[in-house]
């Protein structure tokens, strides 16, 4: 979340009448979003299920490194594909108790028939499409908790990266429940939410970023990417 600080948010913070976030403390959004901005030491937190989590320090090894090739991935994939648009590490309100920062979100715009839209303020509203997080010291909530605040918001397809393990799990909604998407025979998952957005999973996961970004222009190139930024277009 970005900051916006008042004469009055900083006053009221010196003077202590914000009690400090910490992970844990039970909170509605409206006040999980005051203890925040008031907090200028944290640079990332986030409230699941009516709970806030502040994010540990992170290692680069485990979460910098992989989270700079899926926005590689998305990235060009964004610049490829008019009506959609990526966002990194953004607040995203889903609920009266759900304010995740998710390490990457993929979103159709509103403007072209989008689950999302922007507030007043700036931050995102609604379900994006697509969700990534990079899963190390937050394993247990990204596939507990907040798998299951994901599917019930509707965020369509769900990527997990768990750094320890070196393994991905991607999601997509199915009737309700999320069902786990396997490679096909040639080692590449196609997202059935956004045509063309192709990936080698061994390739990702092995820091082969050439191979990564020549499937992905495969998937770029393909009929059905063609297709879907003409129906975007028309929106």
């Amino acid at each position: 979340m970005v900051r916006e600080y008042s004469p009055q948010t900083q006053s009221n913070s010196t003077q202590g009448h914000l009690p400090p976030l910490q992970s844990g403390d039970r909170l509605t959004r409206p006040e999980f979003e005051r203890r925040y901005a008031a907090s200028s030491h944290i640079k990332k937190a986030e409230l699941i299920e009516g709970i806030v989590y502040v994010a540990s320090p992170l290692r680069h090894e485990q979460h910098g490194k992989p989270h700079s090739r899926v926005i590689t991935w998305l990235g060009v994939y964004q610049a490829m594909t008019l009506g959609v648009d990526l966002s990194v590490e953004p607040t995203v309100r889903l609920d009266l108790d759900n304010e995740p920062q998710p390490d990457a979100v993929l979103f159709i715009e509103t403007k072209a028939g989008g689950q999302t839209q922007l507030s007043s303020d700036g931050y995102i509203e609604g379900s994006p499409e697509l969700i990534v997080e990079i899963a190390a010291s937050s394993a247990a909530i990204d596939r507990g908790s907040k798998k299951q605040v994901y599917r019930r918001n509707a965020v369509l397809e769900y990527i997990i990266w768990q750094s320890y393990e070196n393994q991905i799990e991607w999601f997509c909604l199915t009737d309700g429940d999320y069902q786990l998407l396997s490679p096909s025979a040639d080692g590449i998952i196609r997202s059935g939410v956004f045509p063309g957005l192709w990936l080698a999973v061994e390739a990702l996961l092995n820091n082969q970023m050439a191979r990564v970004l020549e499937v992905l222009q495969l998937g770029l190139n393909s009929p059905q990417h063609a297709e879907f930024v003409e129906q975007l277009g028309k929106k």
